[in-house]
């Protein structure tokens, strides 16, 4: 799967382990444009940001194409400023069922909880 972001982060590793969990360590690009604008001088993650690369890395692995339908339990916990904290872990338990897949996430740096959803896709035709 590509990534709608051109740079904006970098998969350092990942590991599946039983039962639909997965990890991923990510890296943001503290020099990405979308990080001039928000906000100059005070750089923020974006929460609509974040949400895509949960979409995209469970997209990676599920082998399929995904449409959001619902995201429910979203809490933004910690800014994620890309020059203090750019390393993040995203803890995925992911659950296939036909068409759907449903994935709890939480998202840390370090100790700190950043982020943490409920997602529901649908998987769309290749």
């Amino acid at each position: 799967m590509q990534s709608i972001f051109t740079d904006f982060y970098t998969v350092q590793s990942t590991e599946k382990t039983e039962n639909g969990h997965f990890t991923a360590r990510i890296i943001l690009n503290k020099d990405h444009d979308i990080f001039k604008g928000h906000f100059p001088g005070n750089p923020v993650t974006p929460g609509v940001c974040m949400m895509q690369i949960i979409k995209e890395i469970t997209e990676e692995y599920t082998g399929a194409r995904l449409f959001l339908k619902s995201a429910s339990n979203v809490k933004f916990m910690a800014i994620i400023n890309p020059f203090e904290t750019p390393e993040l872990l995203l803890q995925l338990d992911i659950s296939e069922h036909e068409k759907d897949v449903k994935v709890k996430n939480v998202t840390t740096f370090g100790e700190t909880i950043a982020l943490k959803m409920s997602v529901h896709y649908q998987k769309l035709a290749s």
